[in-house]
């Protein structure tokens, strides 16, 4: 797999002692520290030392202010990120070889020695929007393959030798940023409620029903509460298969803790809060859109207009977990990914034309038995 923000290595030190990337060593012996899945802590791969994750008890992950957010990025630097999407060298604190963390990267492991380092600058700079929350990688490396697997077999229209020998390539677990937002819409609408009935027309050989429909106007208003809507935060990303490995366990988020992610890409947001309640704003009006539907009842609907009015915004920036792979069938790239909470995968594969022939012929062969079956 590639990621647009990759990290990559020099040899040579860069000089700079404030420009260290924070690393995580075992008390025990030295060694690098990651986050464990299974004990939800700090390990040490070496001597099996755990650090249990300092979590303030008094914390929790807190609703913010849409608009005074807004409002306050506005007066700061005309609401820019500053430089923390260019890029920054740091040095490893492990081996001194330079580290270069390209865009919107803030966690990697350094490519010359496999020490997890972090950049610190990013997620508390006082010009972006810190972290309130993140969800812990819950799904290990090798569930993800399991529940791969699981995906593959079944495919029904994947090709025989897909799912035979699966998916070959290396999972990478990645923090990828999110907005959720929260509203309080008031809404009104005007359309047309549709009631069908059936008529008998024509004679002879020509008698036949056919169903129309007469139409009431509808209209009304309602009020309605959307919580945590989820909003990709990074661009260059697969949109709707992220979409589709929703929902997520919200509830059991964590106060943000650099610590969880030692051993994990991370990637902080380059879609700004604005951008992103835009985005929230399409998913709420295509819920709402349902709802008035609902609402206007009948057998069929017409929808002219709904006026809507967003109160009590607030926002969260959140974390979630990813495992993200990518490989190629014959020399053609594809890509999955697993919610590393909930273990849901979604990802392109191959399709076998033969067999998506097939099951057309014979649907048109079920459907023409069908119809001889009815005439005669």
């Amino acid at each position: 797999m590639s990621l647009s923000n990759d990290a990559s290595t020099t040899s040579e030190p860069i000089g700079h002692e404030d420009d260290s990337a924070r690393t995580f060593p075992c008390q025990g012996c030295g060694a690098d520290l990651t986050f464990n899945i299974g004990v939800q802590k700090l390990k040490c791969d070496h001597c099996g030392f755990e650090k249990s994750l300092e979590i303030d008890p008094d914390k929790d992950v807190a609703e913010q202010d849409y608009q005074a957010t807004l409002d306050r990025l506005a007066a700061m630097h005309g609401g820019a990120g500053g430089d923390e999407q260019g890029f920054r060298e740091v040095s490893c604190a492990s081996c001194a070889a330079t580290v270069r963390f390209t865009g919107t990267l803030t966690s990697t492991e350094c490519a010359y020695c496999g020490v997890a380092l972090q950049r610190d600058d990013i997620h508390d700079a006082p010009n972006r929007i810190s972290v309130d929350g993140v969800l812990p990688f819950m799904i290990d490396r090798e569930t993800a393959r399991k529940n791969l697997r699981t995906w593959v077999q079944s495919r029904w229209f994947a090709p025989n030798d897909f799912k035979k020998r699966g998916v070959q390539g290396r999972f990478t677990g990645i923090y990828l940023p999110y907005w959720t937002f929260d509203s309080f819409t008031t809404n009104a609408y005007r359309g047309m409620r549709g009631v069908h009935y059936w008529v008998t027309v024509g004679s002879g050989k020509s008698r036949r029903t056919v169903r129309r429909t007469r139409w009431y106007p509808a209209s009304g208003h309602f009020q309605q509460f959307f919580d945590d809507v989820l909003v990709i935060a990074a661009m260059g990303l697969p949109r709707k298969r992220l979409t589709d490995l929703e929902p997520w366990p919200l509830a059991v988020c964590k106060p943000f803790n650099q610590d969880m992610l030692s051993g994990f890409v991370a990637r902080t947001y380059d879609i700004p809060l604005g951008v992103g309640f835009v985005d929230a704003r399409e998913r709420i009006a295509a819920a709402i859109d349902v709802e008035v539907r609902k609402r206007i009842g009948g057998d069929a609907q017409r929808v002219h207009s709904i006026r809507t009015s967003h109160d009590g915004i607030t926002f969260k920036h959140l974390l979630l977990p990813v495992w993200m792979m990518g490989y190629k069938y014959k020399d053609k790239p594809h890509q999955v990914v697993v919610n590393a909470a909930t273990g849901e995968v979604q990802g392109d594969r191959p399709y076998s034309w033969i067999k998506i022939t097939l099951a057309v012929l014979a649907g048109i062969a079920a459907i023409g038995g069908a119809f001889l079956a009815f005439n005669n």
